[in-house]
């Protein structure tokens, strides 16, 4: 049986809100939206890199944001020792060029597990904690994080709302 992308739910963020409840509505808003741009596809589908001269695909970008959030979420600001899902020192671009339609159903539930692993994690947690990464020594704090990770969706988004248009022609939010 050939997997397929499920249909997301997308909650439009909540405004006016205080900061943390526009932040984290912000947040999700962004993961949703690239959920959606993989909804109703095959994993052949999502893994298809329609640009000939790019590595980008959805599935790559679903790995990518599975990085990112445990790299921000759990690594830096909690502090875990936690390894990639996709990217090694050989490979530091895994996350997209391993990208491979036969692991598209357990590269989505990755990036699911670690959305919720994330939601968790900072439930509670002041938005002013702050904490140190990197050989650098960059202060930060979990507010920070917040808006690092809406970007970083959010770019991305703009990657998949194209790459969806290549694979099958749907447009739109």
């Amino acid at each position: 049986m050939t997997w397929i992308a499920p249909v997301v739910d997308r909650v439009d963020p909540v405004g006016p809100a205080d900061e943390r409840t526009s932040l984290d509505s912000w947040l999700d808003y962004h993961r949703a939206t690239l959920l959606m741009k993989c909804a109703g596809l095959t994993g052949e589908q999502v893994a298809q890199r329609p640009v000939p001269s790019s590595t980008l695909s959805l599935l790559g970008l679903v790995r990518h944001l599975a990085d990112v959030e445990g790299v921000w979420f759990r690594l830096r600001f909690d502090g875990q020792q936690t390894d990639s899902h996709y990217w090694t020192l050989e490979c530091p671009d895994g996350d997209f060029e391993n990208a491979e339609a036969a692991n598209a159903e357990a590269d989505y539930a990755t990036l699911l597990a670690e959305i919720d692993d994330c939601r968790k994690l900072v439930e509670g947690r002041s938005l002013d904690e702050a904490f140190t990464y990197g050989k650098e020594q960059i202060d930060c704090d979990l507010r920070w994080v917040y808006v690092h990770l809406i970007e970083e969706y959010a770019r991305h988004n703009g990657h998949a709302d194209l790459i969806r248009e290549l694979v099958d022609g749907a447009v739109g939010e």
